[in-house]
């Protein structure tokens, strides 16, 4: 596949706190079949902050998305079955003090860009949340 090419891949998750590292592993090999293995350390961090909250603070199936668009963005993206708006982020100083609310803070510090919209899958309402990485 030419490099500029877009691409996409979605896998879907039951509630189980052990999706998050089937999502790591999961992501981990798409970047490397693309070879971006050198945004792969970044990537599965977002991933698992993002895939987390969706697990955790839902009792529906959730899903996780990764694609790259043809200008070079990687974009990782969680859908759950809250269709609320995630809690804001916690500023970074702050949440590496706590056991909580770490995730989003994480995500605004390593992301270029993120954001959330309503989204429905599998016949539920629910939200997705997403975060985009540029190719070096």
């Amino acid at each position: 596949m030419p490099e500029n090419e877009p691409w996409d891949y979605t896998l879907y998750l039951p509630n189980d706190p052990r999706a998050v590292t089937v999502c790591r592993r999961t992501l981990r090999a798409i970047l490397t079949m693309h070879d971006l293995a050198g945004l792969a350390e970044t990537a599965e961090l977002l991933a698992t902050e993002l895939v987390s909250n969706a697990v955790r603070h839902t009792k529906g199936p959730a899903a996780l998305r990764v694609r790259r668009s043809r200008e070079g963005l990687v974009w990782i993206g969680a859908w759950d079955t809250d269709p609320a708006p995630p809690e804001p982020p916690v500023p970074l100083g702050q949440a590496l003090e706590s056991e909580e609310g770490r995730g989003l803070g994480l995500v605004t510090a390593c992301a270029q860009h993120w954001g959330w919209q309503p989204s429905a899958r599998f016949g539920d309402r629910g939200k997705y949340v997403w975060c985009e990485l540029g190719v070096a």
